[in-house]
């Protein structure tokens, strides 16, 4: 296990540290990246603990942050639907669902879907023209999209290990090149792997992995690579070190971040969980090294019915100069 162990972490940590572009850290902007609507946290249980969910999520959840959580959900089946209301008017919907198969492991679907909104159409002129260019109209066929398929299995009751497939595509509508008309479409193929690790400490856990990893994407005559991400993360219930969870009805769950983005110097996501019952939780988050946003918050409840468990999720994201970010999730095990 220990070999097994070392040899997955040192795969994904060689894949995030490829990039030529991860020596140049004494800049804010490291490097272009396209696709970066894959970036987005498009979960609010996430988003309000400062987006420190690498070695939190599980079930379908997972798939988006880390799918060695994949594994890790209490029950067969898992179902998630997220939107999120994001600056200047774009629009995510999410949904995912996961199966446990047992031995086999667990196998999970997702999609994610990106309306960009309503977009005025302008052409340049002649340099002759005195205004330089002319309106041509709402832009149609603008948006962006992507579906997976994941996989994960508890390789030992410590130590489970996942990965997806995403197929990834945006539209940035077409335009008139030379008298012919240019579709600006584009799509790819991108790769999620991470492991999560619990040492035996209580309910302490650490977990790792990189996101978005694929070819580079290009445009005309530039190619820009996918937003890549490593990510390493620790959590815990910290009521562990005072109590049983068997002896008390509230949790506290800690968690932090540390990323490495292949366009970005590293950052450091930090996060809390209150629950109490299993009922109501009360989150609260802070990201650090971001331009324009920081301060998370939000909640949950999660009733139990006729023996399913549902989800309702809320976050709140503050952001300088734009409008707040607000995202909702529904979600069911059972």
């Amino acid at each position: 296990m220990k070999k097994l162990t070392t040899l997955l972490a040192a795969v994904i940590v060689s894949l995030a540290l490829s990039s030529p572009l991860s020596a140049q850290v004494g800049m804010k902007k490291v490097g272009q990246s396209t696709m970066n609507f894959l970036e987005v946290s498009l979960l609010p249980e996430a988003t309000a603990m400062g987006g420190a969910y690498t070695s939190i999520g599980d079930g379908a959840k997972s798939m988006f942050y880390n799918p060695a959580g994949l594994s890790l959900a209490n029950s067969k089946f898992t179902a998630v639907l997220s939107t999120v209301n994001w600056i200047a008017d774009i629009n995510y919907f999410a949904g995912g669902l996961s199966w446990n198969l047992g031995n086999i492991g667990t196998v999970g679907l997702n999609l994610l879907s990106v309306d960009y909104g309503d977009i005025q159409g302008t052409r340049l002129l002649s340099s002759e023209s005195a205004q330089g260019y002319e309106d041509i109209g709402m832009i149609n066929n603008v948006g962006a999209y992507s579906f997976g398929l994941g996989y994960s299995r508890k390789v030992s009751e410590q130590f489970s290990m996942g990965g997806t497939v995403q197929y990834i595509g945006q539209s940035l509508g077409n335009n008139i090149i030379d008298g012919s008309k240019k579709v600006n479409k584009q799509s790819d193929v991108a790769f999620n792997m991470g492991v999560i690790y619990y040492p035996g400490f209580k309910s302490f856990r650490f977990g790792m992995s990189i996101r978005n990893f694929g070819p580079s994407v290009k445009y005309e005559e530039v190619s820009a690579s996918l937003p890549t991400t490593f990510t390493m993360g620790a959590a815990m219930d910290v009521l562990d070190l005072l109590a049983s969870q068997s002896s008390r009805k509230s949790n506290l769950l800690v968690s932090a971040d540390f990323l490495h983005p292949n366009n970005y110097t590293e950052r450091v996501n930090f996060g809390a969980e209150y629950s109490f019952m299993g009922l109501l939780s009360i989150r609260s988050g802070y990201q650090f090294n971001r331009d324009v946003s920081g301060l998370t918050a939000g909640f949950g409840f999660t009733p139990q019915i006729s023996g399913s468990k549902l989800e309702f999720a809320y976050s709140y994201e503050n952001f300088d100069l734009f409008n707040n970010v607000n995202r909702f999730s529904v979600g069911v095990q059972f």
